[in-house]
């Protein structure tokens, strides 16, 4: 889809700032497998709709993920402590897998 158009090279309508030059895109991977053609914001490497515009991404600290504290250190410690009891006791018991 490139065109060179009286010495302005254009990607789908979009100038580039010299001739030969191509635009930076934002080259995130689309839906379809793709990478995007947008270009990406001032000051960034992606496009509005894939984390250039400001204040996208999670906030710091984010405790949206912190719902039943499943992942939290103390009880993925605690199921790692209680699977292995419980290994080691069928073990003890002769069954070599559980």
């Amino acid at each position: 889809m490139c065109s060179e158009d009286h010495g302005v090279v254009t990607i789908e309508g979009r100038a580039s700032e010299s001739p030969g030059e191509t635009p930076a895109l934002c080259g995130a991977r689309t839906r379809n497998g793709l990478p995007c053609r947008n270009p990406p914001v001032n000051g960034k490497r992606r496009c509005r709709m894939h984390g250039g515009a400001a204040g996208s991404g999670a906030p710091k600290g984010n405790q949206n993920a912190l719902k039943t504290g499943f992942y939290k250190r103390q009880y993925i410690d605690l199921r790692r402590q209680s699977k292995r009891a419980m290994r080691e006791a069928l073990m003890s018991l002769g069954r070599k897998r559980w």
